[in-house]
């Protein structure tokens, strides 16, 4: 991923096969579950539409209702089982490897970063958003 931004990048190894990992990350019913990055915030509707030019929305909010946010963005290119890249509304580009080890699945997420939060803010973030898909995965 070329880009004039700083790229982060976040990984996780997931106990469980290809195919239901994929699953599990692509599907509104199973986003909604896991998709926060503290127990303070949660996702209260997913919607996504996993092919090129396709768009996705997670809407994000404060378990208090004191705030939320659209998660929003278009696909750019969708390779099943191995490959999601997606714009964010914002403009900035993500991508994200799914590779299998048999009954393991490794993700590996890398996103330009934006400017108002520090960089390991924003990794610390985003990786704990795939620990929560990592555990979610696994139960």
């Amino acid at each position: 991923m070329e880009s004039k931004h700083k790229i982060i990048t976040v990984q996780a190894t997931i106990n469980c096969p290809i195919q239901k990992a994929w699953e599990f990350w692509t599907s509104p019913e199973h986003i909604v579950q896991w998709n926060h990055a503290t127990k303070d915030w949660h996702t209260t509707r997913a919607e996504n539409d996993l092919r090129v030019d396709g768009k996705f929305l997670y809407r994000m909010e404060a378990k208090d209702g004191s705030m939320g946010f659209d998660f929003l963005g278009s696909y750019k290119a969708v390779i099943r089982h191995e490959l999601i890249e997606y714009q964010i509304g914002d403009g900035r580009l993500v991508e994200i490897v799914f590779s299998s080890d048999g009954n393991q699945t490794k993700i590996v997420e890398s996103f330009e970063a934006e400017a108002i939060h520090s960089h390991e803010m924003q990794q610390q973030g985003w990786q704990a958003i795939l620990t929560n898909f990592k555990k979610f995965a696994e139960n």
